[in-house]
């Protein structure tokens, strides 16, 4: 019984810790979203900051760490040409306290 409880608890665990891992897809089909990268902060539904180290994204949407493989990644972006054509418009940040969502958008707290 006590195994089958640390077993459920632990699975129940491991749903919930999630990181902003990112995935850069080659094709619009192969993407869960599409976004633009914006030349100024104003023009952006959320500032992002680039992390170097998985860990470092945890429970951010606004901290993504780029991996190299779809199945390493919680989200699949593709990047698109013009900001009409995107879901989300963000802006690289040079620091991590700069990110941070700029206004409400259908895609917060569902890119982790």
């Amino acid at each position: 019984m006590h195994r089958f409880l640390f077993i459920a608890v632990f699975l129940l665990l491991a749903g919930t810790v999630s990181a902003g891992s990112v995935f850069i897809a080659e094709y619009e089909y192969q993407a869960d979203i599409n976004v633009f990268v914006t030349e100024y902060e104003y023009q952006a539904d959320a500032s992002v900051f680039a992390t170097e180290y998985e860990y470092q994204a945890d429970d951010d949407d606004c901290l993504w760490f780029f991996c190299d493989y779809e199945y390493q990644a919680d989200v699949s972006i593709h990047y698109v040409e013009y900001a009409y054509q995107a879901d989300l418009k963000v802006y690289f940040c040079e620091y991590e306290y700069q990110a941070e969502w700029e206004e409400t958008n259908p895609w917060m707290e569902r890119l982790h």
